[in-house]
């Protein structure tokens, strides 16, 4: 028989051997993780990268900008950005910034296409994380622009409006103004006007500056026109305003005067408008040059009357057809160019076939810019619609003013 002191002490060694047993797989574990650490750089290696990356488009959106998607990173730098379009695979060119916190593509992303970007980024201690998104930009049906006139870089005559076509009928104009401003070093006030849905104009009261600097700043990148259509556009355009040109033509005298920075240079003479087809009054801005164009009479509302395809130095004064060009074909029987106006409502200069030699209309080919102005007065026609052309200068200041919605 066991003795009651036997059994205790049996019984106390059994805990004790548990006891040992439990410490032991304690210690184990203990020294299994001290060693992790050890050899991958201490217990931080557990924990995640405090490197953040945001992808602008996020994943699976469908209205994403193209002008503003991109990738940042706070916490970390980015060490790889890789952009294709999905499906076709094709690599979208971009830069990371040099701190390593963005990264942006180096051209405007196409409207409704789908796209793919992966970035991975290391914080401080080098622990990497990585990022993924797939997208499609917002649609050519969901979105509008505006072509504008004039370009950026462009030195534009002192009559040049700062004009918007947009693709879009446009219900919320004051929305869609206010986020477009143009100044001018002059410290001219410039205001906005609107020719009815899709068109809007900015300008000056009296013609621009000569020599002043032009800013057009259009932010409308996600800025809602109409229902269900939003901006795409994002960018800065600066054009210069160069010498002062306007160029007055007198049906009266069938004369044309330039006159440069309050000098009259040049007197030309002029074939205007026949008296079935007479010339607008008003004042007109240059808003094309042609060396040589096509005339054909059917498309602006004249059937055949006439179709010339090289009429030569042409310059655009209206949208209906109204220009001031070279006339190699006046009619030898009439009195002498200058005294008999014989066009279909254009302002006829003296020329030669192929828009070569020393002629007038050459003369003022060269020298006129885009956004010259040419005033016509004393023609028995109408003066010109504002909105025929760039010929918002037609209009009085307060009617210009009451045109604006911002």
């Amino acid at each position: 028989m066991t003795t009651p002191d036997i059994a205790a002490r049996r019984a106390l060694g059994a805990c004790a051997a548990l006891m040992v047993g439990a410490l032991t797989l304690t210690a184990c574990g203990g020294d299994a993780n001290a060693k992790s650490d050890d050899s991958n750089g201490g217990k931080d290696s557990a924990k995640t990268s405090s490197a953040q990356i945001a992808i602008s488009a996020k994943d699976g959106s469908t209205s994403a900008s193209i002008n503003a998607t991109g990738v940042k990173v706070s916490g970390g730098k980015l060490t790889e950005v890789k952009m294709t379009v999905a499906g076709s695979g094709q690599a979208v060119p971009g830069t990371i910034s040099a701190d390593g916190a963005a990264w942006k593509p180096k051209e405007q992303l196409e409207r409704g296409t789908k796209y793919q970007i992966s970035a991975t980024a290391k914080d401080g201690d080098g622990r990497t994380s990585a990022a993924n998104s797939i997208f499609t930009t917002v649609t050519t049906a969901n979105s509008f622009i505006g072509t504008y006139t004039p370009d950026n870089g462009t030195t534009v005559g002192v009559g040049m409006p700062v004009s918007f076509n947009f693709d879009k009928v446009i219900t919320d104009k004051k929305a869609v103004q206010s986020h477009i401003t143009v100044t001018s070093s002059s410290g001219q006030q410039v205001v906005g006007h609107w020719f009815g849905a899709q068109r809007l104009d900015f300008r000056p009261q009296e013609y621009w500056k000569a020599g002043s600097k032009v800013t057009m700043k259009i932010d409308l990148d996600g800025v809602k026109g109409a229902n269900g259509a939003y901006g795409v556009q994002k960018k800065t355009v600066t054009f210069t305003v160069g010498r002062s040109q306007v160029s007055t033509v007198d049906v009266n005298t069938q004369t044309m005067t330039v006159v440069r920075d309050g000098r009259t240079v040049k007197s030309i003479p002029i074939s205007s408008g026949s008296a079935e087809h007479t010339t607008y009054n008003g004042q007109m801005v240059i808003s094309e040059k042609f060396v040589q164009t096509r005339m054909n009479g059917s498309t602006v509302g004249y059937g055949g009357e006439y179709d010339i395809s090289d009429v030569p130095h042409a310059m655009r004064l209206t949208t209906s057809g109204t220009f001031v060009h070279g006339n190699y074909w006046y009619n030898q029987g009439n009195p002498p160019f200058g005294r008999q106006g014989t066009s279909h409502g254009c302002v006829g200069l003296q020329d030669v076939r192929g828009a070569q030699g020393s002629t007038t209309a050459k003369w003022f080919y060269d020298n006129s810019l885009i956004g010259d102005l040419v005033v016509v007065k004393n023609s028995p026609d109408k003066t010109v619609s504002p909105d025929n052309g760039l010929n918002g200068w037609n209009m009085s200041w307060s009617e210009w003013q009451a045109g604006s919605a911002a």
